[in-house]
């Protein structure tokens, strides 16, 4: 029975993680200020395929779970699943609500504010996803493949770094052929997620972690 408990507890936590993730893109993307790095990727691709941001990255996720499939398969879980299909469609469904259905006229002070958002959601759900520990996200294991075929020889910091690069350059080189501004995708927000998100993650974590074992019942 607790066991049954535990595992809901963990499964709605990584739900809650996944939703503050898509809200991190949506708010990203309304600020204009620039995108995280994968998502800098998928925007630029799927503006010059004209498809849609969530249909796109759900494409490139199922090729990314193959590779993983192949190569570390512990680190898929039901999270991984509910990532590559929930995170794109929620940031395309908000900013439809937003700005078109609503009809939202993003100011300054608007777009500051969702860049700010965007930061916090964006450590939050992966300080929620985390703790979860469910699987992570088809994009997060690349790290971890460049880590073990490098036998060592480049950190997983590193590699983190190189795989953000590289797909930052991709989303950029399709944007300025689909002959969109790359500001949009690539900048201020950028920047600001590159920087805080790590110190922003463990800042939530522990504090999750510590609500969450204030939370135990005696004898757990």
């Amino acid at each position: 029975m607790k066991q049954a408990v535990a595992e809901k507890k963990k499964f709605m936590l990584m739900l809650t993680g996944i939703l503050l993730i898509g809200m991190c893109v949506a708010s990203y993307r309304m600020s204009g200020f620039g995108v995280d790095a994968f998502s800098c990727m998928n925007l630029g691709v799927s503006g010059f395929l004209r498809m849609s941001f969530g249909t796109w990255q759900l494409l490139i996720n199922a090729v990314l779970l193959l590779v993983v499939w192949f190569t570390i398969r512990h680190c898929i879980g039901p999270g991984t699943v509910v990532n590559m299909v929930c995170v794109g469609y929620t940031a395309d469904f908000l900013c439809w609500l937003f700005l078109n259905r609503i009809g939202l006229q993003v100011t300054m002070p608007l777009r500051i504010l969702f860049l700010i958002l965007g930061t916090l959601f964006a450590s939050l759900g992966c300080a929620c996803y985390m703790i979860a520990d469910m699987g992570i996200s088809p994009y997060d294991s690349v790290a971890f493949i460049i880590t073990k075929y490098a036998h060592g020889k480049i950190s997983f910091r590193f590699a983190r770094v190189m795989s953000d690069v590289v797909v930052i350059v991709i989303g950029v080189v399709f944007c300025v052929m689909a002959h969109n501004s790359i500001w949009e995708i690539v900048g201020l927000g950028t920047i600001v997620n590159a920087c805080l998100n790590g110190p922003l993650i463990q800042f939530f974590r522990e504090r999750i972690e510590t609500m969450l074992e204030k939370q135990k019942q005696p004898g757990e």
